[in-house]
């Protein structure tokens, strides 16, 4: 299987200077949303003291032409911090900070759709809604293939990886449990994580958090975090609905919860609910996916324990 660069180089020399003081200045590394509107970039600037909020941290800027978020003509993008982390790569005190996107006119990117979610949630701020995130991914070398899997073919049918244990049954439990550190120490509210039904197919977990803007958030950041760790293991992580042809696995899931729905009395508001979003089943399916459903039916085939994506359905469990 191939191996990133960055893998194979020496992490002790990388560990000798990671060492050196810094003299009180602090890295501040920006994170954002590409034009994909999926994938993260990252740029790292110095300041002279430590930030202790999100407003002790400047704006800046990037060149959007070479993210696919601007012309070349007028490529200037603004990025606005909007949420603040502990670095698990440089340590403290230096920090990773997430960022909107705004273009040269302070007008949202086509991307930074946190701004909208934002707005939503604070229409509907009486509710309380709260979500719960669940991340399946998939561990792939930088050749494209499955860690773990045969060169030519597919590994055995699922029974075995699912939570399992051992080294026939789980690939990259280094990758998944050095993740899972480096969320804690970064302040992402990460509340578990467990191999999945596919070999080198993990799954994270986000606890419940109020709102939708500040539960994106903290989604993004592990994402950043899983991608940038996996750059010193085995190549890539893979976070599509489907890791290879046939494959059908691998998604991402959301609990949702507001005031209301609580045991018993709250059956009748969750059975309204259900009833109201199965009237409007493709616009939603369209919403849900920033690639107007294609996405989703590479994940929503009807087969390996999913729904089709044509039908609604809806059940207690």
């Amino acid at each position: 299987m191939s191996v990133s660069h960055s893998s194979k180089l020496n992490k002790m020399v990388r560990d000798q200077y990671m060492r050196l003081p810094q003299g009180g200045m602090v890295l501040v590394t920006y994170i954002w949303i590409d034009g994909s509107g999926e994938g993260v970039r990252c740029k790292t600037r110095t300041m002279d003291q430590e930030p202790k909020c999100i407003e002790d941290v400047p704006e800046w800027n990037f060149d959007g032409s070479s993210t696919d978020q601007a012309e070349g003509s007028n490529s200037d993008m603004f990025l606005v911090p909007v949420s603040m982390f502990r670095d698990p790569f440089c340590l403290d005190p230096n920090k990773l900070v997430l960022c909107e996107v705004l273009k040269y006119n302070r007008k949202p990117a086509e991307t930074n759709l946190r701004r909208t979610c934002k707005k939503v949630m604070d229409l509907v701020t009486e509710s309380h809604p709260w979500f719960g995130m669940e991340q399946e991914y998939t561990l792939l070398g930088v050749n494209g293939h499955p860690y773990g899997w045969p060169d030519n073919g597919f590994p055995g049918p699922q029974g075995p990886y699912y939570c399992g244990v051992g080294a026939d049954k789980v690939y990259g439990r280094d990758i998944v449990e050095s993740h899972y550190k480096a969320c804690i120490y970064a302040g992402v509210k990460i509340c578990g994580t467990n191999a999945e039904v596919m070999p080198s197919q993990p799954e994270f977990d986000l606890g419940r958090e109020p709102h939708g803007a500040p539960c994106s958030t903290s989604f993004r950041v592990p994402h950043f975090l899983l991608a940038r760790l996996a750059e010193n293991y085995r190549g890539c992580t893979w976070l599509e609905p489907s890791s290879a042809p046939r494959a059908g696995l691998g998604g991402g899931h959301r609990g949702f919860w507001i005031r209301g729905w609580a045991p018993q009395s709250g059956v009748r508001f969750i059975e309204a609910a259900i009833e109201k979003l199965s009237k409007r089943h493709n616009y939603h399916i369209c919403v849900y996916d920033p690639r107007g459903g294609r996405d989703n039916s590479r994940r929503l085939t009807g087969h390996h324990e999913t729904s089709s994506i044509f039908e609604f359905s809806a059940g207690v469990a």
